[in-house]
């Protein structure tokens, strides 16, 4: 019974949409007409600035670190909190509560690491930072960053129970880049600080 509250809440609490409330809150739109058409922290900076863009970064992080937290407090093992967290990375993506249009699952993917595996996040991190830094595309330095998860978890030697999970967590955010793949290819993807301009719904 443990378990499957804990998949539940994982999948609900991912399903809370920050992106999609902020540009509902702040400009009166939905998010997922504009710029990339994701409700992730790079679209909110592109269309309603960095300060929300932050704000959205550290909520989609806390969803998926709150799933594993709320997991261990349940008491069961550390596999179950692995597909706790992967509840929560479904739900961001394809959130119940709207109509199943979400993220790419980045941010909340780093908190489920940050709570079972968090020197995954600091490898990632370094490389998801440098690559935005040489490059100024932040889509690359998402796929870079995933692209370190399974050989840093087997430099590590962690088992089959985090790695596999991991793995398949990695290749599904590059999965969820793969329109952003197809621009970087053909040279059009946005690049860090660009903007798209927004009117309010309605106006």
């Amino acid at each position: 019974m443990k378990p499957f509250v804990a998949l539940l809440a994982g999948y609900l609490l991912g399903s809370i949409s920050f992106g999609y409330l902020a540009g509902k809150l702040l400009k009166g739109i939905d998010i997922r007409q504009f710029g990339s058409g994701n409700t992730g922290s790079t679209n909110i900076q592109r269309t309603l600035g960095t300060a929300p863009a932050v704000v959205v970064l550290l909520l989609d992080t806390g969803k998926g670190l709150a799933a594993v937290l709320l997991a261990n407090a349940l008491g069961i093992s550390p596999t179950w909190q692995m597909l706790a967290g992967m509840a929560a990375v479904a739900g961001h993506n394809w959130p119940l509560f709207f109509r199943f249009r979400g993220g790419r699952g980045v941010a909340t993917t780093t908190g489920v690491f940050l709570g079972l595996t968090p020197y995954v996040v600091l490898i990632g991190a370094a490389l998801f930072v440098i690559t935005i830094a040489l490059t100024r595309y932040v889509s690359l330095g998402s796929i870079v960053g995933a692209l370190s998860v399974p050989f840093t978890m087997l430099l590590f030697r962690q088992p089959p129970a985090f790695t596999v999970p991991g793995t398949i967590l990695a290749f599904l955010i590059i999965w969820r880049h793969r329109d952003n793949i197809g621009r970087l290819l053909q040279g059009t993807e946005h690049k860090l600080g660009e903007k798209v301009k927004v009117k309010n719904e309605g106006k």
